[in-house]
């Protein structure tokens, strides 16, 4: 028979394997919340990041039509460039709380460079162990994205018709002739051709001006 003695000295093995498992277990814990936290604030900056682009993307559009009749100021409508970055931004910072994160303090949403886009960085309202492991009270998981808005229209327009009164004839006719009067009323300005998005092409009515869907002006995509 096993005496007392032995019983006692099993006991703090015992106590021994159960701290050991139960502190495992915590360790895995705190490491899963850790991971949690910070993939989270990946996905508050990606969705931040597109947020800002499509605002932009939409801004485009909306201040495209605004000089829809007049095509030689459809230049930085092309190139994607008329746009607001602040308004863009505001689009990110919304996002990021959506996500329980917030742009970071410097460098939380800017413009990339040389690329139509934006550059986004929060950081998560929540801490990294969210106040389990002592030391991370005040730590937050922080990450950035970058998103691109890419322009997919060109513009070329027709070469102008030569108009037949302005040549000169070879042989000056032997009697004058008497010019028409001008109509009282001008003719209506044609649609104006020459703008081809996504390799589709579109002509403008100027009596109904309009533009194609905004997806098919721009494209917006996280950038790798």
């Amino acid at each position: 028979m096993r005496g007392r003695g032995d019983s006692g000295q099993a006991f703090p093995a015992y106590i021994a394997v159960i701290a050991g498992v139960l502190f495992l277990a915590f360790v895995y814990f705190a490491v899963g919340q850790a991971a949690v936290t910070r993939g989270g604030a990946q996905t508050a900056a990606d969705a931040a990041a597109l947020a800002a682009a499509q605002d932009a993307r939409d801004q485009l559009r909306d201040r495209w039509l605004e000089v829809l009749l007049t095509p030689d100021q459809w230049g930085p409508f092309l190139r994607g460039e008329a746009y607001s970055v602040g308004l863009a931004c505001e689009r990110a910072a919304s996002f990021a709380a959506r996500n329980e994160a917030e742009l970071s303090a410097d460098g939380g949403c800017v413009p990339l460079s040389g690329d139509q886009g934006f550059r986004v960085t929060v950081s998560t309202t929540g801490t990294v162990g969210r106040s389990i492991v002592p030391g991370t009270e005040s730590r937050h998981a922080v990450a950035s994205a970058e998103a691109v808005v890419e322009p997919l229209c060109t513009f070329d327009p027709p070469a102008p018709t030569p108009d037949p009164s302005s040549e000169e004839p070879s042989d000056p006719p032997s009697e004058p002739t008497e010019t028409p009067p001008p109509d009282e009323e001008e003719e209506a300005d044609g649609p104006i051709l020459g703008l081809t998005c996504d390799d589709a092409e579109w002509e403008i009515d100027p009596e109904a001006p309009t533009l194609p869907d905004v997806s098919d002006l721009f494209t917006v995509r996280l950038y790798n």
